[in-house]
């Protein structure tokens, strides 16, 4: 009798295990099957993708004066656009269509229409125009969802590079919400990082994934590397565009302030805390009006160039600058009427300040990288 109970509780140990293991296999098969589904129909032969998206992929010819440059006084550029939507908004670069005298799409081969600045954004460098007399409705980009990249994932960028004629070039994510300290406005904005060749004439073009969604807007290239660009999340162009078709541009705070977070190398060698480092005030700022102070002495280590001497800002509202990702976070949060209390380190002292944020007009500092993007591309 007693091997008959024992018998029978391993008999239900083993049922109630195959049960177990049932529920459990049903249950990944139902979180993972939307994944799985979602892969197999983002698997597109580039070639498709290709001939999917080029319709909505179009050529701009700009004609600029600069009239600090002797030497390229008048400037002749070519550039990608993506339409946007059904009314024929086409996305763009900023520093593409910025002071330009005029502005002429080709939509295929002969068909040239003249365009016109609808908004511009210089903080992402994003820019919208449209047509002057559209003459039939254009093909619209499909959108896709940043946010929904992985690191690996293939994708293709589309453009017009040297001039040449239509281009797709091939590679992958290489990162996410990239943010790249060399330039001065992009902590405000993380980039899509990619190893597609990009080369000027495609700022303004689409980065593709494999569902022929456009999931990012070409805007940097490495100049002095090889395999590293970068293109505006889609997600924040999704964002951005209708406050530039209605307001003609994006509405933010300003504070004035640009610099860097301290590496670990640099607080020792200047003894200093850490925090984020005030390099430069731009003129007029509330930055200036608080007497916060830029940095003087120009300091290389290794590949970076720093300039010295300057504040270090260690708390905005009491939260500590640990990263270049919290500044980013801080300052996309900023809007206008702010008030801001800011501590921050100055020979070997701390001081408080608070400072109301106003709206931030485009700068020369932006017209100057305009200028100099537009003339290297």
């Amino acid at each position: 009798m007693a091997r008959h109970i024992k018998s029978n509780s391993k008999v239900m140990k083993y049922k109630l295990s195959r049960i177990i293991t049932h529920w459990l296999m049903t249950l990944c098969a139902w979180v993972l099957l939307p994944s799985l589904v979602v892969a197999a129909t983002c698997n597109k032969p580039f070639s498709k993708v290709y001939n999917e998206v080029s319709p909505s992929v179009v050529r701009i010819f700009m004609v600029a004066i600069d009239p600090y440059s002797a030497l390229q006084r008048v400037q002749l550029g070519v550039g990608t656009g993506v339409v946007f939507d059904n009314d024929g908004h086409i996305v763009t670069n900023a520093h593409l269509v910025y002071e330009t005298k005029e502005i002429i799409v080709s939509i295929g081969e002969e068909d040239m229409q003249q365009a016109e600045i609808v908004g511009i954004d210089p903080i992402t460098d994003l820019a919208v125009i449209r047509l002057k007399a559209p003459q039939k409705q254009l093909p619209k980009a499909k959108l896709g969802r940043s946010d929904k990249l992985v690191v690996g994932e293939e994708v293709l960028a589309i453009g017009y590079p040297l001039g040449i004629g239509k281009t797709a070039t091939r590679g992958i994510v290489s990162a996410k919400e990239r943010i790249v300290p060399l330039s001065t406005f992009s902590w405000m904005s993380p980039f899509i990082q990619t190893d597609a060749a990009i080369n000027p004439g495609n700022s303004g073009g689409p980065l593709v994934n494999r569902c022929s969604e456009v999931i990012g807007i070409n805007t940097l290239y490495g100049e002095k590397v090889q395999n590293i660009n970068f293109a505006i999340p889609i997600d924040l162009v999704r964002e951005l565009v209708p406050k530039l078709i209605k307001d003609g541009r994006v509405i933010r705070a300003w504070h004035g302030i640009n610099g860097r977070i301290v590496p670990p190398q640099l607080m020792y060698v200047m003894g200093s805390v850490p925090g984020f480092l005030i390099e430069t005030i731009e003129p007029g700022s509330p930055a200036e009006k608080i007497k916060l102070r830029g940095g003087s002495l120009p300091v290389k280590i290794g590949l970076e160039e720093y300039l010295l001497g300057g504040d270090i800002i260690t708390k905005v509202n009491d939260e500590a600058l640990t990263s270049l990702e919290t500044v980013a976070r801080i300052a996309r949060a900023m809007k206008v009427g702010d008030k801001l209390k800011l501590e921050y380190w100055r020979e070997g002292m701390i001081y408080t300040a608070e400072v109301v944020l106003p709206e931030r007009p485009i700068l020369p500092g932006d017209v100057r990288r305009f200028r100099e993007e537009r003339r290297s591309r």
